[in-house]
């Protein structure tokens, strides 16, 4: 028999699996050669941890929202309401699955290691069976979800309840990077970025990541009519599980996140390039003369430009916001005699909303003929 408790916990349950599935909205974030572009949440939470929804629903959400690929990484260590939700550590992943296959989003296989710091938090993707990362020893349980081939990333570094201080990168930190134990960190969760996270995703070749750590509704914890929950962008060979398993050992991964994307110049500029489309006045600019660009923004990001370097011998705007969706033109004006003897205008900006360190932009260089 159910008790009261337990027959209102699954009322609870019934009616937040039911969603409207009605729309599905599309993310225009465009492809690079060679790679699709994949929306990714790597770091979600359902009852059965510390979350307040079914696994069905962060299927609906991911697939409404336009995601391609989630991991439901529910805690190993602390699940409070185990009392009244009997089950094992696979049995989210269990449930979401047939649904996530209907709606064709990729579910990764996930559990979240939930220790004091060190080491904190850490996820482990790609597992095979989270019942056995239920171990005393943290060392162990990060060593087997080793052997079960996972790709193994510290969850919000800078996170006050842990490092309420300073962000501090600590010797265990070494120690499991040393040992094939460590391959990526966020760089932000939530609503939080962590400028030395990024720092370090530089200097010790993490991969990086941005995810929600939803727990609550996702409406509840964004505001989805003017914006989205954070994401890694993931540049992968095909959409499947193993193609954005190769991708994040490959470190092919950007963040996204308030008009923000956080990367390796690499990733940055191709995807910024192929953002675009030109159409240009293909005349030779004279002393006093002016020439038009036309520039599409076919993304759906708003990027801010600022002229880091002027031009032999003709003028470009100091800013400029390439708007989603929409076409803004850049004119070149030439000043001095020089211009007529430049054969190609090279024009080179900071994209200030595209980040390869905490205190630099990523540069790009427009290049026009001059006939």
């Amino acid at each position: 028999m159910c008790t009261k408790k337990q027959i209102i916990l699954w009322i609870f349950i019934f009616f937040t699996g039911i969603v409207s599935g009605q729309s599905r909205k599309i993310i225009n974030i465009p492809d690079i050669a060679g790679y699709q572009t994949l929306k990714c949440d790597f770091h979600i939470h359902t009852i059965f941890s510390d979350g307040t929804v079914w696994p069905t629903v962060r299927i609906e959400e991911a697939w409404e929202e336009g995601l391609d690929a989630i991991a439901i990484s529910d805690h190993i260590e602390y699940r409070p309401h185990s009392k009244d939700v009997v089950a094992d550590h696979n049995r989210s992943f269990e449930i979401a699955e047939p649904l996530a296959q209907q709606k064709n989003v990729v579910l990764i296989r996930a559990a979240e290691i939930t220790r004091s710091m060190p080491p904190g938090h850490l996820n482990a993707l790609f597992i095979r069976n989270a019942n056995l990362l239920e171990r005393d020893d943290v060392m162990d349980a990060i060593k087997e979800a080793r052997e079960q081939g996972s790709f193994i990333f510290w969850n919000h570094p800078g996170w006050k309840a842990q490092q309420p201080d300073s962000t501090v990168w600590w010797e265990e930190h070494t120690e499991l990077l040393d040992n094939g134990l460590l391959h990526g960190i966020e760089v932000y969760n939530s609503n939080e970025y962590y400028p030395e996270a990024l720092e370090w995703a530089n200097e010790k070749s993490l991969t990086m990541l941005g995810n929600s750590d939803v727990h609550d509704p996702i409406g509840m914890s964004y505001d989805l009519s003017t914006g989205r929950r954070p994401m890694t962008l993931v540049f992968a060979k095909s959409k499947t599980t193993g193609g954005i398993k190769e991708a994040l050992f490959s470190q092919r991964t950007a963040v996204y996140f308030d008009e923000t994307v956080i990367g390796k110049s690499e990733i940055l500029e191709p995807l910024f390039f192929a953002s675009l489309a030109f159409k240009d006045n293909p005349l030779k600019i004279q002393n006093g003369a002016s020439r038009r660009i036309e520039i599409t923004n076919k993304s759906d990001i708003d990027y801010e430009l600022e002229l880091v370097q002027p031009g032999v011998g003709f003028d470009a705007p100091e800013n400029v916001t390439l708007k989603a969706g929409q076409i803004t033109p850049l004119t070149i004006t030439g000043n001095s005699d020089e211009i007529s003897q430049v054969k190609t205008l090279k024009v080179y900006y900071g994209i200030k909303n595209m980040l390869v360190n905490p205190e630099e932009n990523l540069i790009v260089t427009f290049s026009f003929r001059n006939l």
